[in-house]
């Protein structure tokens, strides 16, 4: 799959297990001007290299996989979750005589993610 969109936010590698580690990126996508959507993309061990070079405000096509699986907590309650997995990010080329797509220019400024919640139990 790929979608093409606004790079928002870049976040940094982090190592989650002495052998797992994982990036995130931010992607404006305005499919309808009046209702940007941000969307996470993650990148995993090796792959997490392919965010390196990117600027907020870049616009990128990322190809992606989508990934779910299940997750039963102590009560014995399964959840479901998604994951939108990056294996390339292409920079599409800007030019001068381009038109500014539409929708970006009304978008809020990027929010810091960099804080973590250590509360949740969650395996990931």
């Amino acid at each position: 799959m790929e979608i093409r969109g606004k790079v928002h936010e870049i976040g940094a590698t982090q190592q989650v297990t002495e052998s797992f580690k994982k990036r995130d990126i931010i992607v404006a996508y305005a499919e309808n001007p009046q209702f940007v959507e941000y969307i996470r993309f993650e990148a995993t061990q090796d792959r997490t290299s392919i965010f390196d070079g990117l600027t907020v405000g870049e616009e990128i096509e990322v190809s992606f996989n989508l990934r779910g699986r299940p997750w039963t907590n102590k009560e014995g309650v399964t959840t479901y979750f998604n994951s939108l997995v990056a294996w390339r990010v292409t920079k599409l080329a800007n030019t001068a005589s381009s038109a500014p797509a539409p929708g970006y220019a009304e978008m809020p400024a990027p929010v810091d993610l960099s804080g973590s919640n250590d509360d949740d139990d969650l395996p990931f």
